[in-house]
């Protein structure tokens, strides 16, 4: 096994807490103890849903969430062509208003 898959492995596995040396010894105790507490006060069952939080956020929980869509894409092209059309406009559409001859 190479250095690189027993890294990776490493990390999927947590570190021993609990020593089979360290179940019935005493002085290891208040430390099983302090473990022991510690994995108590973590919090039991799936995450609750954040909810979104100003225009962007509301947008993301919308389009991003569990109902994900392509109507992202399609605003971003609507706001590009938008923007195209404004800078033709200004650039060179409003010279030649009302110069139909």
């Amino acid at each position: 096994m190479s250095f690189v898959t027993r890294r990776a492995l490493s990390t999927l596995i947590p570190p021993k807490i609990a020593s089979p040396k360290a179940i019935g010894a005493a002085p290891d105790a208040l430390r099983m103890q302090r473990v022991v507490s510690f994995y108590e006060k973590l919090p039991r069952g799936a995450a609750p849903e954040i909810k979104g939080k100003g225009l962007l956020g509301r947008y993301q929980a919308k389009y991003f969430g569990k109902n994900a869509s392509a109507q992202p894409i399609v605003h971003a092209l609507l706001f590009l062509i938008g923007i195209g059309y404004a800078q033709n406009y200004y650039f060179h559409l409003r010279h030649h208003k009302n110069n139909a001859h």
